[in-house]
């Protein structure tokens, strides 16, 4: 798959995607898990502390996901020129996730 910059997305090598899906996997469980509490009336004080570990895992695995950017996709657009439309898509994605 081609890129907007026009870089082919075989062009990459994301040494932490694997990282990143298992990551996202124990947060799906996690998150079920949470749910379940939920629904079985747990005490909301513990439901809160297991929202907040989510997030915390969250935020973990975006910090993961920005490391293999700025490693891989943000350091080969340098290469072939097109660092302003990664930094900008870069910029875009920052916005919206930390607000």
């Amino acid at each position: 798959m081609e890129h907007e910059s026009g870089i082919h997305e075989d062009d990459y090598e994301h040494k932490y995607r694997k990282q990143i899906v298992n990551r996202l996997a124990k947060i799906e469980g996690h998150v079920r898990a949470v749910k379940e509490m939920t629904a079985g009336d747990r005490d909301c004080s513990e439901v809160l502390l297991q929202i907040a570990a989510v997030q915390k895992a969250l935020d973990k695995a975006a910090k993961l996901l920005l490391k293999d950017h700025l490693e891989n996709c943000v350091v080969k657009a340098v290469h072939h020129g097109n660092e302003s439309r990664v930094l900008e898509d870069l910029n875009k994605a920052l916005d919206n996730y930390i607000r």
